[in-house]
């Protein structure tokens, strides 16, 4: 009788495999069906090199407020929203990690989410939350959407975080590069983990061994050692006899078989149009067009989604058209010494800003008797709201529309 479960134990193994066996067939051979995962995706080479430059650079731009006030523009200075997004988040993270942390689920998952800790109307500090975290849940209604926000089973109402969303339908969620694009991220990180295991095992390749007769269990044995020794990345027991009847049958290529090095780099390029970041940018060769451009393409479209999302949640309703956020994106340009200079005194010369103004951008103290504007004597003034020309040169004032001029006195 017990020979006889044996032979039909034997014969069911015979069969063909159904799809959780041929699944776990492909696992063994180190193939997966599974899709990979935001750490497994950081592994790649040219994903996390991206997402670096892409955060560090959003993350270095400061955050700044201002007020519309009449057609007039005031940057709000003594404001705790400004302190929170710039320098004290009050959570664990200082403003620059947090900010890197929103952008990196942001291009990746396609959302990131910031819990608003209020006090009334008063923001008392800013929490980042891990998206793996977030659960969603929408109303049915395809026209007046509502979204409640779960956190580790907590639910919470929409207006409580900020939500910067990517290729979003309901405003709460989004669509990353990771779903978007999983197939190229998932060989780029196939190859390197075949590369990873080329180095392990010494390059020996993977196969089969075909017997013509049948082997006993202790034979088996001993050649299950003797290729687990083969295989191991050392230099002792490298060396299998195969016995009369054994053959040993290749079931992979070499790397050089398979032009992963070619493979590699054209990942890499490919990986890098996900990101709209010049491969230039990564190695610091790129010129001043190829960034002024990644600039525009790349970071421009971010920063645009990050302060419309903060103006959506972080101003109070009543603020809402009178106040705004906005990035200072003249910080993009600090690196570049003669340029910023060379902008500089174009602006001085043409009488629009102050040397006191330019010492405030580069964060130095004000220099009594710089809060001038100079002008040229042969300029011509024309003030638009009294419709009248001011020619300092001869120190006349004429009114729009007049033949003759009046000359002015006491510097009228």
């Amino acid at each position: 009788m017990q020979q006889w479960r044996e032979y039909r134990q034997f014969q069911r193994e015979l069969r063909a495999p159904s799809i959780g066996g041929l699944e776990e067939l492909l696992l063994q051979a180190g193939v997966s069906s599974d899709t990979i995962t935001k750490e497994q995706a950081l592994n790649i080479p040219a994903v996390s090199a991206c997402i670096e430059i892409i955060s560090d650079t959003v993350a270095s731009l400061p955050i700044k407020l201002y007020q519309d006030l009449n057609g007039k523009v005031l940057e709000v200075l003594n404001d705790n929203r400004i302190s929170l997004l710039n320098d004290e988040t009050g959570d664990t993270l200082d403003s620059f990690q947090y900010k890197k942390a929103l952008i990196e689920d942001y291009l990746l998952n396609g959302a990131s989410y910031t819990y608003i800790n209020r006090e009334r109307n008063k923001i008392k500090s800013l929490h980042y939350v891990d998206n793996q975290r977030v659960s969603v849940v929408s109303n049915f209604d395809p026209i007046f959407k509502s979204n409640d926000i779960l956190v580790n089973g907590a639910t919470y109402r929409d207006f409580e975080f900020i939500k910067i969303t990517r290729k979003t339908k309901d405003g709460a969620t989004g669509r990353g590069i990771l779903a978007e694009n999983n197939k190229l991220l998932s060989v780029a990180y196939n190859s390197l983990d075949f590369e990873d295991m080329l180095v392990k095992t010494g390059g020996n390749k993977r196969g089969f061994l075909k017997a013509a007769n049948k082997l006993v269990k202790e034979a088996m044995d001993q050649l299950k050692d003797a290729f687990r020794n083969l295989y191991k990345n050392n230099n002792t027991e490298n060396l299998i006899v195969l016995n009369s009847g054994l053959e040993f049958q290749e079931a992979s290529q070499s790397s050089v078989e398979m032009q992963l090095n070619e493979n590699k780099k054209t990942n890499s390029a490919e990986i890098c149009k996900l990101f709209v970041v010049p491969p230039s940018i990564l190695d610091g060769t790129a010129n001043d067009e190829v960034y002024n451009n990644w600039i525009k393409t790349c970071i421009l479209p971010i920063l645009i989604a990050f302060q419309t999302s903060l103006n959506k949640d972080l101003l109070l309703p009543s603020e809402k058209g009178l106040f705004y956020f906005a990035w200072d994106v003249k910080e993009l340009l600090k690196g570049d010494v003669s340029k910023r200079y060379s902008a500089y005194s174009e602006a001085v010369a043409a009488g629009w800003i102050s040397k006191n103004e330019i010492r405030y951008i580069e964060d130095l103290e004000p220099i009594e008797g710089l809060d001038i504007v100079t002008m040229s004597l042969g300029e011509v003034i024309y003030d638009i709201k009294s419709k009248k020309y001011f020619t300092p040169n001869t120190d006349s004032i004429v009114s729009s529309g007049m033949n003759k001029s009046t000359a002015s006195e006491g510097g009228e």
